[in-house]
């Protein structure tokens, strides 16, 4: 049984969902393809409550990693890639190269940018963290200015 609840941040309404696997799916609700919320899922807010919290914390600038069982689904590539953004810091960021080097598949760049955009775990795993070589803002399945909002979150310097 899928679990889901709303959670209101200061850059917008979240949809949390998991299962007693782990955490599914962290999205922003906003935009031109908000995630829907399935018939069959049940609202529960107990059952992802430590998820909520410690998004709670993270967006009051108190949490900067996060300790939860988290369970995507996608291909054995796109998980990997995932491991590896969760690897990068708080407050830094990564170019896709960079982050290509790091599994150890230099020429996947552009594969690297697909998994990416389809991470399922906004925030959680932070694909926002990930820039282009040159330093630009690039590619965010929530918008440019959500991805600069949460990199100006984490870095306040970060953008100026």
């Amino acid at each position: 049984m899928m679990f889901y609840s709303e959670l209101v941040t200061p850059l917008g309404k979240v949809l949390i969902v998991g299962d007693e696997q782990g955490l599914r799916q962290v999205a922003f609700q906003h935009g031109a393809q908000p995630q829907r919320i399935e018939a069959d899922w049940q609202r529960n807010d107990q059952a992802l409550a430590q998820a909520r919290q410690q998004l709670c914390q993270y967006f009051a600038g108190e949490r900067q990693q996060f300790e939860l069982t988290l369970a995507p689904k996608g291909t054995e590539f796109q998980q990997q890639v995932w491991r590896a953004l969760v690897e990068i810091p708080y407050g830094q960021t990564a170019s896709y190269g960079e982050v290509a080097n790091q599994i150890g598949k230099p020429k996947a760049v552009r594969a690297l940018g697909a998994a990416n955009g389809k991470n399922p775990l906004a925030v959680v795993v932070p694909c926002h963290r990930v820039i282009g070589a040159n330093g630009t803002l690039t590619g965010y399945a929530g918008g440019l200015a959500l991805k600069a909002q949460l990199l100006q979150l984490e870095q306040p310097d970060l953008l100026r």
